[in-house]
């Protein structure tokens, strides 16, 4: 039982252990530097006069040592301070749960403490109240740092149980590393209670096993499973009843012969299957330490206190968005280094390159081939690979993305990944699993200008080692700050009793396909995509980006940046978007200032006050950033949107339009709402703008209004709608498209591929420097909300239909949209054959 009661006591001096203990401790206590996890845990232990005995996994002077060099250090009472408290004679207050060997008599229980036989027999008893236990985890050689040499990763901590020499030289090489984890205590008389009238061994023997679970548990949490040879992995897969039956029915229809079959998929599982090592872990982070001081000013990290407090007991999903190369290596290294087992990964294939393959399988990745449906024993060996994995209590990370962002908005969800870890999850639901989302921030990206290429037609450039060597380049410039949100994490069992309150009955056919497992999926991966977003990290450059873009030239007077800067972040403080979102703390002057140096703007000196700009390669970036806080301001943007071309509105048709709207944007930017929140938000929003003199109200709120569009209220309206404004268009764009060709003369593709090409026009007529405006998925994913909607379908020929609500929809799009715009959409509709349309990519010319 914890108990909040905070611990101020000073350690009794002369509660020491024997002379030959306390010089022993003196060699060794140059040689050891101790983490403590928590930081304080005097929160664990009150001092209530309780007697406290501390539980180690196993014996060991070294272990005693240690754990009375981060008494003293918390100041917390060592373990000979405590055994003076204790109601038996004992020269310290340490139960090691494997006891020492004797060399002179043979243990009753040689698996059992004595100790705490003794400590439960006096509790049950009656003659002593309560004993408080204290588990204590210590790990040599956990965390390298910067003055650790090549040599000492042979001597990290592991799961073998080493001898005295081995512990020994672990200590002089790597017990700078260490790590001393104290965990909640436990009541002994609690747990002796709990288990009512059965006899007081058989209590001490489960107390015994819930203590070596916790232990084991939480080795798994700090190194890793205890994973067996990569070979042995793949002999389990192979061996697996499904893949036998895959082997057999690809036999059969090959006419071939089971055993070359067998030995198909054997290479199948040999391609697929990580070999993940310790050794190798730790000595690719001496060169990522390297790496990111080169690359980076820093790696900050939030949240991560709450996954470290529910991770130990669960099955770790981490499931990141995928921005840019560095984002797996980013992730395994601050997990590393902050205590946790680096995740199994899943890798495209093409990063199984010669040599590099052989490093990324020992550092954690498997790989995969990004496509398998026509494969069906590649898909058996491959699904069984990740339940074995599963099975084996290891940590997994995947992208459900399918690959990076080249936009900065979150892209729409694969389901296979979460397809089989549910399945997986139905066969071995013996832990819990949870999903851990990841957002990751960045301030200037490495693949920047490789996207602008592939969003403008280019083909993507497929991995090598040539590729690899010119990568080299990154390393001469300068990337700004890297910011790692952890968001709410998603406990499965809770969302399958939410959304298939029956499903625990499919796991006695865990081979089935339960109808509920797509519904599931889906529902799945929209709360990892909403949980991303809403761990959100705001930084200068994406601030700066939702400013200058928004602007023609994408230049703004310094007052008129300073001013859209404060009202940008006063708007995130008095309204927030999570609890989890983070801010950046610099003064918008200091944002400014911040985005000078990084080279993202440049300054145009002017007597009557100077310009801040971007231009060039620099605006088409930008709106990368932009894109990756879009979401957070949608409410405030939407509002914004409505008074472009409206200097009055009431406040009941601009709820209404905001709820006509919603699903659309919530598909295409993952938000966290109903369209009755969404209504809320827009409420408070509205009373915001109000507070702040971007809007007036009328007496009774019924009638909103802007001031005229010359004053600085109405400027920072039509800044704020930008960031939405264009997500109206495509809307706009695909609704007329459909109304000008008519019903049943486009198939989906065939509007898709319209749209995207009219995008692309417009883009090219307008001078807009923006690629994701084009971009086919966005394109594709509303089409696919309008048909979930039932506002248009597929008919006998596959051609789409729809009837009067599109038009209402059309209508209602003029409302926000100017009369140029809607001329200029409709006026190229009108201009655009539509015969039945072939799939097809413009390459535009970077801008310079």
């Amino acid at each position: 039982m914890q108990q909040k009661l905070p611990l101020h006591r000073t350690p009794d001096p002369s509660a020491r252990g024997p002379m030959w203990l306390n010089l022993f401790g003196a060699l060794l206590r140059p040689w050891i530097r101790i983490r403590r996890e928590p930081k304080d845990p005097q929160q664990l232990l009150p001092d209530d006069g309780v007697p406290t005995v501390y539980v180690v996994e196993r014996y060991g002077l070294s272990d005693t040592l240690i754990l009375e060099q981060a008494c003293r250090e918390a100041e917390l009472p060592s373990p000979y301070e405590a055994a003076g408290k204790l109601p038996i004679k004992r020269t310290r207050a340490i139960i090691a749960l494997t006891p020492r060997p004797s060399m002179f008599r043979t243990r009753a229980h040689p698996s059992r403490s004595e100790t705490l036989s003794q400590l439960a027999e006096l509790v049950s008893a009656g003659t002593q109240d309560d004993i408080r236990l204290v588990p204590v985890s210590i790990f040599v050689g956990r965390a390298p740092d910067r003055q650790s040499g090549w040599f000492s990763v042979l001597f990290a901590e592991n799961w073998v149980v080493v001898g005295r020499f081995r512990r020994l030289l672990a200590i002089l090489l790597n017990g700078r590393d260490t790590i001393v984890q104290f965990s909640a205590p436990v009541s002994l008389s609690e747990t002796l209670a709990e288990q009512g009238d059965v006899p007081l061994e058989r209590s001490v023997r489960k107390l015994s096993r819930v203590l070596r679970v916790h232990f084991r548990l939480t080795r798994t949490t700090i190194i890793g499973a205890d994973l067996s040879h990569k070979r042995t992995v793949v002999d389990a897969v192979v061996d697996a009843d499904s893949v036998r039956q895959a082997i057999d029915v690809v036999a059969a229809k090959e006419k071939a012969r089971v055993d070359l079959i067998r030995n198909r998929a054997r290479g199948y599982a040999l391609e697929i299957a990580a070999d993940y090592s310790h050794t190798v872990v730790r000595s690719i982070s001496f060169m990522l330490i390297a790496l990111w001081n080169k690359l980076y000013d820093g790696v900050v990290m939030h949240h991560f206190d709450k996954l470290r407090a529910v991770a130990p007991g669960h099955e770790v999903i981490y499931v990141p968005c995928h921005r840019s190369h560095v984002d797996y290596l980013l992730l395994s290294y601050t997990l590393y280094q902050n205590g946790l087992v680096p995740p199994h990964i899943a890798a495209g294939v093409n990063l199984n390159l010669p040599g590099l393959g052989s490093i990324l399988r020992r550092g954690g990745a498997f790989f995969l081939r990004r496509s398998f449906k026509s494969n069906a024993l590649y898909s058996a060996v491959f699904t069984e690979y990740v339940s074995q994995l599963f099975a084996r209590g290891v940590a997994l990370e995947y992208f459900i993305e399918g690959g990076r962002s080249r936009t900065g908005r979150l892209l729409t969800p694969r389901s296979g990944m979460l397809a089989m870890t549910l399945r997986s999850f139905l066969r071995e639901s013996r832990r819990p699993v949870m999903f851990q989302p990841v957002y990751f921030g960045y301030e200037k990206l490495m693949e920047g200008k490789s996207y602008i290429g592939e969003l403008s037609g280019k083909p993507k450039e497929k991995e090598s080692w040539l590729g690899l060597l010119r990568a080299f380049g990154v390393l001469r410039q300068h990337y700004g700050k890297v910011t790692i949100n952890f968001g709410e994490p998603i406990d499965l069992a809770a969302l399958l009793d939410e959304v298939a309150p029956d499903w625990r009955a499919s796991t006695e056919k865990p081979d089935a396909k339960p109808e509920w497992l797509g519904s599931a999926v889906d529902t799945l991966a929209d709360r990892i995509q909403a949980n991303i977003n809403r761990a959100v990290d705001v930084n200068p450059i994406n601030l700066l980006a939702l400013a200058l873009l928004a602007m023609p030239k994408h230049a703004m007077a310094e007052a008129d940046l300073l001013a859209q800067i404060e009202l940008s972040k006063d708007l995130l403080i008095s309204l927030p978007y999570g609890d989890r979102v983070t801010i950046t703390e610099k003064t918008p002057a200091e944002i400014i200032a911040y985005g000078e140096s990084m080279e993202w703007i440049r300054r145009v000196k002017h007597p009557l006050g100077d310009v801040l700009m971007t231009e060039g390669d620099n605006a088409v970036l930008l709106s990368y950033f932009r894109n990756n806080v879009q979401h957070v301001f949608v409410a405030g943007a939407w509002i914004a949107c409505c008074f472009l071309n409206n200097r009055r509105m009431s406040r009941a048709t601009l709820l209404r339009l905001g709820k006509l709207i919603y699903p659309f944007i919530q598909a295409e930017l993952f938000l966290p709402w109903n369209q009755d929140e969404f209504s809320e938000r827009l409420r408070a929003s509205l009373d915001f703008m109000v507070s702040r003199g971007l809007l007036e109200s009328d007496g009774d709120g019924r009638v909103i209004e802007r001031a005229p569009g010359q004053s600085d209220s109405a400027f920072q309206l039509r800044v704020m709608s930008h960031s939405l404004l264009q997500a109206v268009e495509r809307y706009y764009i695909t609704l007329a498209l459909l109304v000008s060709n008519g019903r049943g003369t486009l198939s989906a593709a065939e509007l898709e591929n319209l749209c995207s090409l009219t995008a692309q026009r417009l883009s090219l007529l307008h001078q807009l420097n923006a690629p994701e405006f084009f971009d086919r998925s966005l394109f594709r994913g509303f089409i696919q909300k309008l048909r979930e909607r039932r506002v248009i379908w597929a008919d006998a020929n596959n051609k789409l239909d729809f009837d009067a609500g599109l038009e209402d929809l059309v209508r209602e799009s003029k409302v926000i949209l100017s009369r140029d715009i809607r001329h200029g959409i409709l006026k190229l509709t009108g201009e655009m054959p539509a015969p039945a349309l072939e799939t097809t990519t413009v390459k535009i010319d970077e801008p310079h």
